[in-house]
């Protein structure tokens, strides 16, 4: 049976915009030998909306993470080697910190009495989420082949009688 309290209500929320920028730089990482690639095909592989998918174009080009091609052959394409570019250099691009709270950084944080801890909590949560995200990188995410460690993690969680 599903434990609410750590099921449910213990997650870590990811944007619609960073799921799309992921998707659309995973299609990018794999299809690299074809060229540039349009959004058009981009958004019809990833099942995303052509305009919404401009829009996250457009913040990972300002991040340097795509560049656009003009022409008849015209397209995205990434600005580095796949293996050179992280999820977690996706996920800053288009959300900021991979952990934040209300906006304010966490070495700024105090709480008082008993809540003194949450800081040192908030600072494990950002540095789990980093060992996940600077991890994996493109390559690794088309070719469906995820480090040992956070393969392990994805195990551990299917095996988990909490998350059915």
């Amino acid at each position: 049976m599903r434990n609410p309290a750590v099921g449910d209500n213990a997650r870590v929320r990811i944007s619609t915009k960073a799921e799309y920028a992921l998707r659309a730089m995973a299609q990018l990482a794999a299809d690299t030998h074809d060229g540039p690639v349009t959004a058009t095909r981009m958004a019809e592989e990833q099942q995303i909306s052509t305009k919404f998918l401009h829009a996250v174009l457009t913040e990972l080009k300002r991040a340097r993470l795509v560049r656009s091609v003009r022409g008849p052959d015209g397209g995205f394409e990434l600005a580095r080697p796949a293996s050179e570019i992280t999820l977690a250099d996706v996920l800053r691009a288009v959300d900021g910190p991979l952990v934040n709270i209300h906006d304010t950084s966490v070495s700024t944080l105090t709480y008082p009495g008993p809540a003194h801890a949450l800081v040192d909590i908030w600072k494990a949560a950002r540095v789990s989420m980093r060992n996940v995200f600077e991890r994996v990188t493109l390559a690794d995410l088309a070719k469906g082949q995820l480090p040992e460690p956070v393969a392990a993690l994805a195990t551990e969680y299917t095996e988990d009688v909490r998350y059915p």
